[in-house]
């Protein structure tokens, strides 16, 4: 315990820089932070995840002074996986005055709620939603909306290139039909176009459905070799009971959803060896890691379920905070604190990545392709695909 107060305060040193800057606390104001996901409903698996590391942070930078004495107050609002509730708890979220807010699980909840921070000039951080659409909506230089989770564009051609490495290359596609498969199935059949291939069969079904043998078999009947599925919630282990009610022993691949619960637990031993993207991966490499795996069991006192989601949540979390530091005079009006993400003086060493310059006027996405591993799914845990992610994990990536 007494590491990890070290490192949180040779990282934050809030009260040191306050005192540095002559800046008088402003005790017993807060400062207002939006939290809003899917708290409840089918994506809560990562939902919660995401505010348990927005929350842990929180504790921990309060702990040393908040922002010149201000503690952080969250604001959460539980959009239930559904765009038109994120909406109206968007719009509240604006009202109630908070200064930021981080927030979104689902692309498609996130694509009906943009317009709503953009127009408010208040940044969004999104931690989790990978969708490539989010931060490509507004001209980078105007946008308000900044992201640290791997977007589809990134992940989709990381995993094609593994899975060409291993040999195959006949891609069946299934995608859901939101706003995330819809831009999924986009990012995966560009990244193969870029390799010269294309898919030899493409499904597309609801949130919801409970049987996929069909589409397959007749997957398998096209001589499919691989199947890189493209969906959030339980459609995945469908998909992955299904190759095992057909007796079909061909690998699935995807993105990190992969990696939640709702996968593993659903398909059980149909699961293993699944293999997707990843940022982090929850194993103690260096002391960052240690100190977050060490500070989340502390005070959640339950098991990671979705380390991912905890971990760019928390790191986000500090991010705002690395941020706001810039802001000397205390004024955190939105366009200052947009300023001050694009331009962070401070490099912040992370869980997920070391942050250096993460954002710019032009760039609003703070993960590049190098900073992915290779996941896979091994006794009912996600570790590393391949043994070179495994020894180079200890050193955390920058941004290229």
């Amino acid at each position: 315990m007494q590491a990890t107060k070290r490192w949180i305060t040779a990282i934050v040193g809030t009260a040191t820089l306050c005192m540095a800057l002559g800046v008088q606390a402003q005790s017993g104001q807060t400062l207002k932070i939006g939290v809003i996901g899917p708290f409840t409903g089918p994506s809560s698996d990562f939902g919660i995840l995401m505010l348990q590391g927005v929350q842990l942070a929180v504790e921990e930078i309060n702990a040393v002074g908040g922002y010149m004495g201000r503690p952080y107050e969250l604001v959460i609002k539980d959009d239930q996986g559904n765009p038109d509730v994120g909406l109206k708890g968007s719009q509240e979220l604006v009202a109630t005055g908070v200064v930021a807010t981080i927030g979104f699980c689902n692309t498609g909840v996130a694509q009906k709620s943009l317009e709503v921070f953009q127009t408010a000039k208040l940044p969004l951080i999104i931690p989790c939603a990978t969708g490539s659409p989010l931060t490509a909506k507004y001209p980078a230089p105007e946008s308000y909306i900044f992201r640290t989770s791997a977007r589809d564009a990134i992940q989709a051609p990381y995993v094609v290139e593994d899975i060409i490495k291993r040999g195959w290359t006949k891609v069946a596609i299934f995608a859901d039909t939101t706003g995330y498969g819809d831009a999924g199935l986009k990012d995966v059949e560009a990244a193969l176009a870029a390799k010269n291939l294309k898919a030899v069969h493409v499904a597309r079904f609801a949130l919801g459905v409970k049987d996929l043998r069909d589409d397959l078999q007749a997957a398998r009947d096209a001589g499919a070799d691989v199947v890189f599925s493209y969906t959030v919630g339980s459609e995945n282990a469908v998909i992955a009971n299904g190759r095992k009610d057909l007796k079909w022993k061909v690998p699935q691949v995807g993105a990190w959803p992969l990696s939640f619960p709702f996968f593993i637990n659903g398909a059980k031993e149909a699961a293993e060896g699944a293999m997707m993207a990843q940022t982090f991966i929850a194993e103690p490499s260096n002391e960052r890691r240690a100190s977050f795996l060490t500070a989340y069991k502390r005070k959640f006192n339950k098991p990671m379920a979705v380390p991912m989601a905890a971990a760019q949540a928390y790191d986000t979390t500090y991010l705002l905070a690395f941020s706001l530091f810039g802001i000397r005079d205390g004024n955190v009006a939105g366009p200052k604190l947009k300023a001050a993400l694009e331009n962070m003086s401070r490099v912040y060493y992370g869980v997920v990545a070391t942050y250096e310059h993460p954002f710019s006027l032009n760039d609003k996405d703070a993960i590049s392709q190098n900073m992915l591993v290779m996941g896979k799914v091994s006794n009912g845990v996600v570790t590393f695909a391949r043994p070179e992610d495994a020894k180079r994990n200890a050193v955390v990536k920058r941004k290229n």
